[in-house]
This record gives structure tokens, C-alpha cells and sequence, in this order.
């Protein structure tokens, strides 16, 4: 084995003169850029910033005697996340390589991050309910799968009123959302009312129908044309004059229509992709057999368009997961907000690097984990 990789590395990186010496000076300036990137990491950052505000990262100003609320909440999320994995790969074992992983990614968090006794066991705690709600799912999904769809609905009130309170507990007003909470928050609403809405458009943009038909080009290349930092200040400002003077919306779903309205628009167009994906003949012998227009869209058509563009419509995801950090500009305090109110602290003035770098982990470690799902979902629907 020895021998091919030294013959691939001469007849790749060393087979003329000029190759050698670009190599020779790519592995320099690596090993320079390395040696630096280490020494600063452990002699001259100070990672106090992030240990001493690590709270208001995550939850901002949300009030500390109601972090039990904030830990119910992410318990509820991640047992029904594991719940659907379970389910989606149920012909995929959990085998030691990534019980492994898990563990060592919850021994760093328990181990590095800055937490009271309390937040350590309510992290142990969770993740025992994930890998015993994994396990449970691949083991009984025929009888969890119909169930899955009603669990995620009634959890989103759940959750939002276990984060906003009434109804018996305490309120917690939208201004004191902030941190990786509302950025949370307001990425997994948009996406969820988003989707269908550009399912909706794609199929108005594809359909016989004059007006629907029209509509639906008009909406997707106006809002296509214009940033997203323009529509979200449209909708703080002209969205309550479309509505009766004794309506408020609060800024926070103001902020969620904005997200919403720009991201269907690129949603619709990636479904449009995958519906022009299936060939004619389909929907031609779907109505042969008696199948109603639709039935024929809903159990023909949108399954195989949906799967032929899994990549395109994850990416969209992440695209609008990072999106929220303009929400920053619209006085919405998320996770970049509150790392400039962060900064502004003066023992921490101008620490951009480390609480930057710590922002970007975060949307990273996110982003990547959907990409993953994204992987995996592709393999499983070959």
C-alpha cells in the first residue's frame, strides 16, 4: 500500500520539475498558515467572550428562572428529530461509528462548554431521550411513520408557547427572543410555511389556467428581482398598512413574512425543475387509469419532482438559514445581533475574530448537519 500511494504521489504531485517545486511551496505556506492559525488559537485569542456571554449566544435575554423552558423546548426538537431519522433510515443501522460520534460530540459539550451542574444534566438527559427515541423508531417505524406528521404539528405550538408563555405561564415578550434561539426559531417557521407555498407557486406556474398561471410568474419574478434586505424592510413597514388599524403584528412575524415571501419565490422554482423532470407519459397513463388531476399530482407527480431535486431544495434550506442574520438590521436581536451587542461590551471591544469565528461554527455546524440529512436522504431514495 506503501508503494501506490509513493507512486501516486510522483506521478501526481512530483512527475516534473515545476509540479515538485508548486508542491513543495503549497506545503510551506500550508504548514506556515497552520503554524499561525494554532498559535493564535492558543496564545493570543481570548476565548473569554464566548465563556463569559455563552448565554447570550444562545438564548439572549431570555429570563434566566425560564431556562427550563428553553431546555424543554430543544428536549421536544431533538427527540422528535431522532424520531424522524429513525424513521426515514430505518433500513440503516445505528451502528458504533456513530454512536461514537455522538458521544464525543455531547462529551465536548459537556466537558468545553461553560455549563452549570444543571445545564450538564439536562444535556445527559436529552441525550438519552435522542438515542432512545432513534432506537424506538427503526425498531416500530411501520406504526410511528402515521403518526410523525401530527407529532410535528402539535409540537409547534407547543413550543411556541412554551418560548412566548400565556395560557397559564408567564409571558416572555418577542424582544427578549434573541441569540441562536430566535435564529432557530425563525429559520425552522419560514422554512416549514415556505415550502408549501412554493410547491403551491410552481404548480400555479405549470398550470392551464390563465390567471393562476400568471399570477404565479408575476410574484416569482418580481420577488426574484428584488434583495431580500429590501423585502424584509417592506414587510416591518408596509405590511401593517395592508392590514386594519387595530392589528399589530408583532415585529417577529413580520420578519417571518418577509422570509417567507422571498424564499417560496426560489422554492417554487427548484420544484418547477423537478416537475418538468417527469415525463409525459406518466401523468398521461395516472389518468388512463382513472386518476383525477389531483390525485395525480399529489401521488404521481410531486413525489418523483420533490425527490429529483432533493439537493436543490436542502440548499435552498441552508440558504435560509443563513439568511436570518439580516434579520439583524431590522432591529431583530438573532444570533449576529447579539454578537454586536456582544462586542460593544467594553472588556471585549474589538474581539471580532473570536466572536466571529464562534458565530460561524454554529451556522457551520447547522448547515452542514442539514447538508448531511440531505446525503443521506438521496442514498435512501436512490
Amino acid at each position: 500500500m506503501i508503494n501506490s500511494q509513493l507512486t501516486w504521489l510522483r506521478k501526481n504531485l512530483f512527475n516534473t520539475w515545476y509540479n515538485s517545486l508548486l508542491t513543495v511551496v503549497c506545503l510551506v505556506f500550508i504548514f506556515w498558515a497552520l503554524h499561525n492559525v494554532i498559535t493564535w488559537t492558543t496564545t493570543q485569542a481570548q476565548w473569554a467572550v464566548i465563556q463569559v456571554n455563552l448565554r447570550l449566544f444562545l438564548v439572549g435575554r431570555f429570563p434566566q428562572t425560564l431556562y427550563w423552558r428553553a431546555w424543554i423546548v430543544l428536549a421536544i426538537a431533538s427527540v422528535l428529530f431522532s424520531i424522524t431519522s429513525g424513521v426515514v433510515f430505518n433500513k440503516q443501522s445505528f451502528n458504533k461509528l456513530g454512536f461514537a460520534i455522538f458521544a464525543f460530540i455531547y462529551s465536548g459539550l459537556l466537558i468545553f462548554l461553560p455549563l452549570d451542574f444543571t445545564s450538564r444534566i439536562w444535556l445527559l438527559f436529552i441525550a438519552a431521550l435522542t438515542l432512545t427515541s432513534f432506537w424506538l423508531s427503526q425498531k416500530f417505524y411501520k406504526t410511528i411513520t402515521p403518526w410523525l406528521s401530527p407529532l410535528w404539528l402539535l409540537s409547534f405550538p407547543l413550543i411556541i408557547w412554551l418560548i412566548g408563555g400565556g395560557l397559564g405561564l408567564q409571558t416572555v415578550p418577542t424582544n427578549l427572543w434573541n441569540g441562536l434561539l430566535l435564529t432557530v426559531l425563525m429559520a425552522v417557521v419560514s422554512i416549514i410555511l415556505s415550502f408549501p407555498l412554493g410547491v403551491l407557486l410552481a404548480l400555479g406556474r405549470t398550470s392551464n389556467l390563465p390567471i393562476l398561471r400568471w399570477f404565479s410568474i408575476l410574484y416569482i419574478e418580481i420577488v426574484r428581482g428584488l434583495p431580500l434586505i429590501g423585502i424584509l424592510f417592506l414587510a416591518q413597514v408596509m405590511l401593517p398598512l395592508f392590514l386594519p388599524t387595530d392589528w399589530r403584528l408583532d415585529r417577529v412575524i413580520r420578519g417571518i413574512a418577509g422570509l417567507v415571501l422571498f424564499s417560496a419565490a426560489y422554492m417554487a422554482e427548484n420544484v418547477r425543475g423537478g416537475l418538468q423532470a417527469i415525463p409525459r407519459g406518466q401523468i398521461e397513463a395516472a389518468k388512463a387509469l382513472g386518476l383525477k388531476t389531483p390525485l395525480v399530482i399529489l401521488l404521481i407527480v410531486l413525489p418523483q419532482a420533490l425527490r429529483a431535486v432533493i439537493p436543490a431544495i436542502v440548499g435552498q434550506f441552508i440558504g435560509l438559514f443563513k439568511d436570518t442574520s439580516l434579520l439583524s438590521l431590522v432591529a431583530l436581536v438573532e444570533l449576529t445581533g447579539i454578537s454586536r451587542s456582544i462586542l460593544a461590551q467594553p472588556q471585549f471591544i474589538g474581539r471580532y475574530a473570536e466572536v466571529y469565528l464562534f458565530v460561524g461554527l454554529i451556522y457551520w455546524l447547522f448547515c452542514y448537519s442539514m447538508s448531511l440529512v440531505s446525503q443521506r436522504l438521496e442514498r435512501q431514495f436512490n
